[in-house]
């Protein structure tokens, strides 16, 4: 089969090329040539830049192929103005979107039939910076210049929630892997909270499965919300590093409505967690029956912190910055939460409140 790849060289598009290479796919990758990763052997790039017109028919030149994946859709205008080149010289097209796309997350639970944020398939913000209220609708104006191109019966789209593993560029596993191996006292929320990244590699894998099989429509990607607890996660974090880390680590567990009254960022300073109705209850029963495996919390985490001993590093992004909270921070709010523990009777949150394993 003969696949073109829109990125290809961070973390799931790098993912989504090794396996379909490894397949035994005929793989061509299209971006800009900035990133200097490794391709697979007889992977071939074709260096041009989406936002030019010029260069993406001069791409459709080196067609067709059987299917086009986007992993790097992120402005409605310009992959509209590539799915209509591109329509002539692929059978199918298949589309990365996100559980962002979701009006209503992560307040409420979703499913593919949740209602999504309104949007303009001919949309250009005129900024590439990360803005993440614009982060959704710009994606679903991504799905929908797509499905205007090529199509229903020629397009998948999967939805997944967040994406950990190797390659890692927006840095939340890896914060939590180096602040488990720095040690000490550790800031922890909700240890009883369900989570549900899924491991790159069952994205891709899951992807290359449904493109082979011809399938087209829309799928959540992630495991079963009752998979895992986000203290399970921390305590992977804790295992994988323990041999290297410069002193134990002891998870201190925070209530988290005190958490975010001390100003605590969800979602970046602590990296997955959220103080929401709803973060983590994605419906994914749809993707699980087509044949979806994710595995454990766990090899999710190995994996990644064995890419990281090895010297692995994510590529340069605006994102990365925004994880993980200062260490002077983190012991104030740690100092504030176990004196408060010391005064009877003004807790009534549950234990575990300190986890010293």
């Amino acid at each position: 089969m003969r696949v073109l790849v829109l990125g290809g060289s961070w973390f799931v598009g790098r993912v989504v090329v090794e396996e379909a290479a490894g397949r035994g796919h005929d793989v061509t990758v299209f971006n800009r040539g900035v990133t200097a990763a490794r391709l697979p052997a007889g992977v071939r790039r074709v260096v041009g830049d989406r936002e030019s017109a010029a260069d993406v028919r001069s791409l459709a030149r080196s067609g067709p192929w059987d299917v086009v994946v986007d992993v790097s859709g992120n402005v409605p205008a310009v992959v509209g103005q590539s799915a209509r080149v591109l329509a002539d010289v692929a059978e199918r097209s298949a589309f990365i979107s996100t559980i962002s796309a979701y009006r209503e997350w992560p307040h409420a639970p979703v499913d593919e039939d949740s209602p999504l944020w309104d949007a303009d398939p001919d949309h250009d913000p005129g900024t590439r910076r990360w803005d993440p209220d614009a982060y959704g609708p710009l994606k679903v104006g991504c799905e929908i210049a797509w499905h205007e191109a090529v199509g229903p019966q020629r397009l998948l789209v999967l939805r997944p929630h967040v994406v950990l593993g190797r390659y890692e560029y927006v840095g939340r596993l890896p914060w939590w892997l180096k602040r488990m191996r720095r040690g000490g006292q550790v800031l922890a929320p909700a240890p009883d909270r369900a989570v549900q990244p899924v491991d790159v590699r069952d994205l891709a894998q899951f992807l290359l499965d449904r493109i082979e099989q011809g399938d087209g429509g829309f799928f959540n990607v992630a495991p079963r919300p009752e998979a895992t607890a986000y203290s399970a996660m921390l305590h992977a974090c804790m295992s994988v590093t323990a041999a290297s880390a410069e002193r134990p680590a002891e998870l201190i567990w925070v209530d988290e409505g005190w958490l975010v009254s001390q100003g605590v960022a969800q979602w970046t300073e602590l990296p997955l967690w959220r103080n929401a109705a709803a973060p983590w209850a994605m419906n994914v029963e749809r993707a699980h029956a087509a044949g979806l495996q994710c595995r454990p919390i766990a090899e999710t985490v190995d994996d990644t912190w064995a890419w990281l001993r090895d010297g692995g590093r994510a590529v340069d992004h605006e994102r990365f910055a925004e994880h993980g909270i200062a260490a002077e921070k983190e012991a104030a709010i740690v100092r504030r939460w176990l004196a408060r523990l010391d005064r009877v009777g003004e807790v009534s949150w549950p234990a575990p409140l300190r986890t010293p394993d």
